[in-house]
């Protein structure tokens, strides 16, 4: 019965990871929101690395078009500087960019924001501010497309991406509503966003590969829930974030607005 219950936790765990990975409302608030809930948690690193890794296959499959092209013209630009190609490498230069910040303050303040904002009244209040930020944006409509983003641009999106380190604060709804301030259309600020989480996701799973399979002494007892959590993962992700783009689409960034200054106000009055 034990090794049933593990396996559903696992289950839906990763069903709610991966849903709520794409949307703005935050993945890691929601996940403390349950935990405090329902008094569920998961030890050891198998969990969070195989959700995320899911997480970031779907995200790959998704946009692998753009990615493909990127890489093409990308390398392109380089071996022949044609002109044609350059929006592209300025894209990935600016995607590198715009990770910088978010690695250096990662390893610079972890500890602290796992200590001291991991807390459920903490997810409360920042839920708040994501509904508040998504509120602000939610008629922009802006001018950019890929060919016009800036350093600066890159940089401030990326230093958004860093503040959403804290759970309760949404990485794509910090992304999004900062590209979405700084000029970019629809359409270019959500695929800068996904894009953008790639090589943060993956340098997560990178690093935490060696620490899964030396510090997660339950790993045997784990393995087939964290891969059922990781296909979960994947699924919810994709779906997740088709239905993500169509909402985008048609500029219904309120709803997420109304539904984190809901859930905001309740965990701070209830929990």
């Amino acid at each position: 019965m034990e090794a049933f219950w593990l396996l559903i936790k696992y289950i839906v765990l990763g069903l709610l990871q991966g849903f709520t990975e794409p949307i703005p409302i935050s993945s890691s608030g929601h996940l403390v929101i349950v935990r405090e809930l329902f008094n569920v948690s998961i030890d050891g690193l198998s969990f969070e690395i195989m959700v995320n890794f899911g997480s970031l296959l779907a995200v790959l499959i998704i946009y692998r078009h753009d990615i493909y092209r990127l890489v093409e013209n990308g390398i392109r630009y380089i071996t022949t500087r044609a002109e044609d190609s350059k929006s592209d490498f300025q894209f990935i230069l600016f995607l590198v960019i715009a990770t910088i910040p978010t690695g250096i303050i990662g390893l610079l303040f972890e500890d602290y924001i796992e200590s001291q904002l991991s807390g459920v009244a903490v997810v409360g209040f920042t839920l708040l501010i994501t509904g508040a930020a998504l509120w602000i944006i939610r008629n922009l409509r802006g001018r950019k497309n890929d060919g016009g983003i800036t350093i600066k641009d890159a940089i401030i999106v990326g230093f958004a991406q860093s503040v959403a380190l804290v759970p309760g604060i949404s990485r794509s709804g910090a992304t999004i509503v900062a590209a979405m301030l700084v000029g970019m259309k629809t359409e270019t600020a959500l695929r800068f966003s996904f894009l953008l989480y790639i090589p943060v996701s993956l340098g997560i799973s990178v690093l935490s590969a060696g620490d899964l399979i030396s510090g997660d002494s339950n790993l045997s007892v784990v393995a087939i829930p964290a891969i059922l959590a990781f296909a979960a993962s994947i699924v919810a992700t994709y779906y997740s974030l088709r239905w993500f783009m169509n909402i985008m689409a048609r500029g219904n960034l309120k709803y997420f607005a109304y539904y984190c200054f809901a859930v905001g106000l309740l965990v701070i009055l209830f929990l």
